[in-house]
């Protein structure tokens, strides 16, 4: 039987290896690999595996460790600081969904408890896809990034209910209806999840304390294991599910300071168990059955497209009042079916909720859900802007008449903490400025305070004209959202030809776009970040301010051409830079004797170095002549390269004894 099954685990590990570099090649997601080559070689495909259900079983430790994982790393601090985001958008969203493929289920004939299931399928969104496209596109801290990742933090957290009710379900489905020993059955899963709950909160933090203290590394490693395995299996004794169980356990020991060393130790074997398990899911496709029920594979994938979609636009425009282009965004990028969603679904299915064919079609249309997402996140932000101009025409048209009365003033585009800066710097030169920004807390902070703030989406002709951008004399652009940069300089471009647009982005790749956008200039916080190291590195070797600060003001003029390529040698004038002329302000010792004058001194002969300017008690003698006396506390501003004014410095010294 072992002899048997090693071959087995082997092909798969194998295969799902395989698909996951295929489909990474080809910039779609692993997780649909792992499904795509699983029905491969499963039953309905090649047919290499044949015992699909014994592989299953090892599967279901991968989604075990995956809701570990999930509890232990459940940001509960950004939760807190997104809650109301998360608890708006994503709220409406699962019972907008719920409720809908709910009440469309029921009208197509299907009984209450598989459509409660199909319905909470269809709500679920994959987190694992969603934050890897938003991390590779550098799009996380965007506000479009923020509010895709509160609502996918709702969703997960409605990960427990789900998986409690399917039992709960199947009770009710295989009694006399929903009754009193329903309600009976609900409360005893909620008293058995709390009791859970309360013991676990004290017991895995007090046996990991234990263990931290006999520094031991492999006994930690295995109780880490323990604590995975141990809270699923006994949470199963206790009437939940095993992945409740996990979920639970990892939750009350984020807690605990052991939480990232037991992250470090879980999460490589979590990744081979859940790709295994993707891959039995896989194994469970029977392209067969698909085919006939491709009209309602079809609807399904299509259906969640556009029902989530539509669900989750809507709430962004009407709801939270973001406007069009985010609630596009927004709603393409969750527009697919969750990895939590297979697990629902096996869950389901083995406790009979839901039939052969309907798991068929879920599994096939959930697969083109995924396949269809990073194509429609590409596509996402033009949308957004068609959609986004199409909606707002009429408004336009209507305000574009009320141009702003400002002038030679400054647009500050973004009044985030960069923008707030920007604006102190801006007051304490008494340069008029106006600002606009799109978060409506935040504006109405500012203008408590008195500031020049309005709110608005300046990637909309109206708001920059109202904004006077014509007549400016600059305009700055500090938003976090890339692709909102882009349109916004583009149309400040288009509006004032003849305006300087400085414009911020986060990442290097930004640069050659913003600067055909129409950017005068564009800083790089990912290189101005760079550039400040190197900065540090130069002042610790002793080259002096001045060409440190020259060398940096070259970078930023070629726009960190230097830093953006991968040659390792220095351009031949960037090195001159660092060791031509520079300008240093020396002081006099204060042990200087009496006074003496430069040509006392042959300053120019011994040294090379020329000083412009002389500063003493306060006033500055400029261009002082050769026979100007220096004494004891004067400031000598020398000019000449490192070697020269280290001499100079040095014949200071000597004269002082």
């Amino acid at each position: 039987m072992v002899h048997e099954f090693l071959p087995e685990l082997l092909l798969i590990l194998a295969v799902a290896t395989a698909g996951a570099i295929a489909f990474e090649r080809l910039r779609l997601p692993s997780i649909a690999g792992f499904l795509v080559v699983g029905a491969l070689v499963g039953p309905g495909g090649l047919g290499l595996i044949a015992d699909v259900e014994r592989v299953q079983e090892l599967a279901e430790l991968g989604v075990v460790f995956l809701l570990f994982e999930i509890g232990l790393e459940l940001p509960i601090e950004r939760l807190r600081r997104m809650w109301r985001a998360a608890l708006s958008a994503g709220g409406f969203q699962v019972a907008l969904t719920l409720g809908a493929v709910t009440a469309l289920g029921l009208g197509l004939g299907l009984d209450t408890p598989p459509a409660l299931v199909l319905g909470a399928l269809v709500a679920m969104s994959s987190t694992a896809l969603v934050m890897g496209l938003l991390a590779q596109r550098g799009e996380i801290d965007t506000p479009y990034g923020q509010l895709v990742v509160g609502i996918l933090l709702f969703q997960d957290l409605c990960v427990v209910p789900f998986l409690l009710a399917v039992p709960i379900l199947a009770t009710g489905a295989g009694g006399d209806g929903y009754g009193f020993d329903f309600a009976i059955e609900i409360a005893r899963a909620l008293a058995v999840l709390a009791l859970f709950g309360i013991v676990a909160r004290f017991a895995l933090p007090a046996l990991l304390d234990r263990v931290a203290r006999l520094r031991s590394r492999e006994i930690f490693t295995m109780v880490a294991f323990l604590s995975v395995v141990g809270s699923a299996v006994i949470a199963e004794l206790l009437g939940l599910t095993l992945a409740v169980g996990a979920f639970i356990g990892g939750l009350v020991l984020s807690i605990s300071p052991y939480s990232h060393q037991l992250f470090a130790e879980v999460v490589p074997l979590r990744g081979v168990l859940l790709g295994t398990f993707f891959t039995a899911v896989g194994m469970l496709f029977d392209p067969v059955v698909a085919m006939e029920q491709w009209p309602a594979v079809l609807a399904y994938s299509g259906g969640v497209v556009l029902l989530k979609a539509g669900f989750i636009i809507a709430i962004v425009v009407f709801v939270l009042r973001m406007g069009v282009r985010l609630g596009v965004r927004t709603g393409l990028a969750l527009a697919q079916t969750g990895e939590f969603s297979f697990v629902l679904a096996g869950v389901a299915a083995t406790a009979g909720l839901l039939d052969s064919d309907l798991h068929q079609v879920f599994i096939a249309g959930s697969i083109a859900t995924l396949v269809a997402t990073p194509l429609l996140v590409g596509a996402a932000p033009g949308i957004a802007s068609r959609l986004g101009r199409t909606a707002e025409t009429g408004e336009d048209q209507k305000e574009a008449g009320g141009e702003g009365d400002r002038a030679d003033h400054v647009v500050l585009v973004g009044f985030g903490l960069a923008g707030q800066n920007v604006a102190r710097v801006l007051h304490a030169r008494d340069i008029e400025y106006v600002a606009v920004d799109t978060n409506a807390a935040g504006v109405r902070e500012a203008l408590g305070r008195g500031e020049p703030v309005i709110y608005g989406d300046a990637s909309r002709r109206a708001i920059l004209a109202k904004l006077g951008v014509r007549d400016a004399r600059l305009v700055v652009v500090a938003v976090n959202d890339p692709v909102a940069t882009r349109e916004i300089v583009t149309l400040a471009r288009r509006l004032a030809p003849e305006v300087p647009v400085l414009a911020r982005t986060h990442f290097v790749l930004d640069v050659d776009k913003l600067t055909e956008s129409g950017a005068t200039k564009v800083v790089v916080e990912e290189l101005e970040s760079t550039l400040e190291l190197v900065s540090e590195m130069l002042r610790h070797f002793g080259v002096p301010e001045d060409s440190i600060a020259r060398f940096a003001a070259e970078l930023r003029d070629e726009g960190y051409v230097f830093l953006r390529t991968p040659q390792m040698i220095l351009d031949p004038w960037l090195s001159d830079l660092l060791e031509g002329v520079a300008s240093e302000w020396i002081e006099v010792p204060d042990h200087f004797p009496g006074e003496a004058s430069f040509t006392d001194l042959a300053v120019r002969e011994r040294t090379g170095a020329s000083v412009v300017a002389v500063e003493r008690e306060g006033t500055t003698e400029v261009s002082p002549p050769a026979s100007y006396a220096v004494r004891a506390g004067d400031r000598l501003l020398a000019v000449g390269s490192p070697n020269v004014i280290e001499a100079l410095r040095g014949l200071l010294e000597e004269r002082a004894g």
